[in-house]
């Protein structure tokens, strides 16, 4: 299936991205997962990126903040080359990974966790009361949260795990967000809140977003702009809405229908 003209010309309009990813081949040793793989997001945008497993997904996160390495190609944020630096100085220009399986510190304490989420600032010197608002403002925007702050990690359900591994990357104040499957393995209810969470950051804190998701309904229904990846290429790319109506994206990610 090859992209459409309407879907090629439908990119956003012309702006200065905030993330560029351009020509990006990237792979585990003699396996490329990614071949030649070109996407942005500007500023306060929200972006998915959906596809199959093994579509080369994670991969593409994990290039863009310096846990795989970036063969051939570049990215570049906020106009700065960014290519195979190290992911602690990727995380302190301004982007925040929330990985698969959230990663968290199991027996510590959700505002312990809180913490960690700064502690390359923590590092720099930040001052606590500006760390304590921050997990203020984190706790009011996560209200389950905040009826579980000395609660440990560990024996929070699967969707306020993930409500606070993304609240412990804004503890980091980033520009963007790359998420990685924040839906999977949760009730359909708690993908909600998930999702709806994600659309208020970017409304009400202009935080670009790259979603990484297989829930495609869910994930085309907050985005403003989307790609399809399969085996490391870039299908298809365009609005949200279109990509929604295209007949292929309809039949092999929709189950035949839009949704959502």
């Amino acid at each position: 299936m090859e992209a459409t003209g309407s879907l090629q010309s439908a990119q956003s309009t012309e702006v200065v991205p905030l993330l560029a990813i351009n020509d990006v081949a990237s792979g585990y040793g003699a396996i490329q997962a990614l071949h030649e793989v070109s996407l942005q997001v500007a500023a306060g945008e929200m972006v998915t990126v959906i596809g199959a497993n093994g579509a080369g997904k994670t991969t593409l996160l994990r290039a863009i903040t310096g846990l795989n390495r970036v063969e051939r190609g570049q990215v570049r944020f906020d106009g700065q080359a960014i290519t195979n630096l190290s992911p602690d100085r990727i995380v302190g220009l301004g982007i925040a990974h929330i990985p698969q399986g959230k990663q968290l510190f199991p027996a510590l304490t959700v505002e312990q966790n809180l913490r960690l989420g700064a502690y390359l600032r923590i590092r720099g010197g930040a001052r606590a009361n500006e760390l304590s608002k921050d997990i203020d403002d984190l706790l009011t925007l996560f209200p389950v949260l905040g009826e579980r702050v000395g609660q440990q990690a560990g024996t929070l359900s699967g969707g306020e795990q993930g409500m606070l591994a993304i609240a412990r990357a804004l503890m980091s104040r980033p520009r963007m967000l790359l998420l990685d499957e924040p839906s999977l393995g949760l009730a359909p209810m708690m993908v909600d809140r998930i999702f709806d969470a994600l659309v208020r950051l970017r409304a009400e804190r202009g935080v670009g977003i790259l979603l990484v998701e297989q829930n495609a309904a869910g994930a085309l229904g907050i985005a403003s702009r989307a790609y399809v990846l399969r085996l490391g290429n870039v299908l298809l790319e365009g609005s949200a809405l279109q990509l929604r109506n295209d007949p292929e994206v309809l039949r092999l990610y929709l189950g035949g229908h839009a949704r959502r």
